[in-house]
């Protein structure tokens, strides 16, 4: 397994070998698709890409807690945050089937 992350310099560079395009036209899809994403989140829709995965937004639900320092019982308030479920094919390629 490898233990290293790519940032977005390395991503970017990656695809411009991958695609023939320069890396300024990869970063600018990068960012759109990125605005895209984000975008569609906020108004509640999901994202399928198909083979590759889902992005949606998962919503929990207020519910009781602790503050850790006192031990107060207070109210967590409900949140919304963004979620990816990977695809099959992507799952399987990860999994070297």
């Amino acid at each position: 397994m490898g233990g290293n992350t790519m940032n977005k310099t390395e991503l970017v560079a990656a695809m411009a070998k991958d695609t023939n395009l320069s890396k300024k036209d990869v970063e600018a899809v990068l960012k759109s698709f990125i605005d895209v994403v984000t975008d569609e989140l906020k108004k509640g829709e999901k994202i399928q890409l198909v083979g590759f995965g889902t992005f949606e937004v998962s919503t929990r639900a207020a519910r009781e807690g602790r503050n850790p320092q006192t031990g107060e019982t207070m109210t967590i308030e409900a949140s919304k945050s963004p979620k990816f479920k990977a695809g099959k094919a992507l799952k399987d390629v990860v999994n070297g089937k």
